[in-house]
This record gives C-alpha cells, sequence and structure tokens, in this order.
C-alpha cells in the first residue's frame, strides 16, 4: 500500500499516479506491480504477489495431476469459521480451494 507522505491517508492508483484521497497529493507510479480491478462503481487495488516467496506443499492438482503447489490462507467467511486455505499449482498455475 501506499500512504501520502503529507497526511498520511491511503494512496490511489489513477492512470500513471498515485492520488491522495484525503488531500490530493499526488505521485508518480514506479514500476509495474500494481493491478487494478474495477466492479461496478468500486476500484479494488491489489499489489502483485512474487509467488515464488509463498511456502509450498505437496498435494495433487486436480488440472495436471502436478504434486507440488503454493498455497496461502484467507479468511473468506465469518470470523468464527476457519480460514479458507488457496492453492495454486507449481506447474500450471491451476487454483483451487480447501475449507
Amino acid at each position: 500500500m501506499m500512504f501520502c507522505p503529507k497526511c498520511k491517508s491511503l494512496m490511489l492508483p489513477k492512470e500513471d499516479d498515485f492520488i491522495c484521497s484525503k488531500c490530493g497529493y499526488k505521485k508518480k507510479k514506479k514500476g509495474s506491480s500494481i493491478l487494478v480491478e474495477k466492479q461496478k462503481k468500486k476500484e479494488t487495488v491489489f499489489l502483485e504477489k512474487k509467488i515464488d516467496l509463498l511456502p509450498k506443499t505437496r498435494t495433487e492438482c486436480p488440472k495436471c495431476g502436478h504434486n507440488e503447489a503454493y498455497w496461502i490462507l484467507r479468511q473468506t467467511r465469518a470470523s468464527d469459521e476457519p480460514e479458507t486455505r488457496i492453492f495454486t499449482c507449481v506447474k500450471c498455475n491451476h487454483r483451487w480451494r480447501a475449507y
């Protein structure tokens, strides 16, 4: 995430700049590690992950049958429910979930 150096608020990407959501301060983007997903009236910002830094485990990919995958944990349901483990195949990048 990028924070404004003046007022410490969140800065959002817009075209080639980051713009402060509070005071309007602008800063040029560097690199290409920002992905923006637009949904109807919402705009969600994701930082691109370096997938090779994620932990690996031995599990079979349902698509290609390879036996190694990266995994992350996400809280996809209520906080009193267990988290969801999301796997990404090392070989074919297929993604699947385990609840």
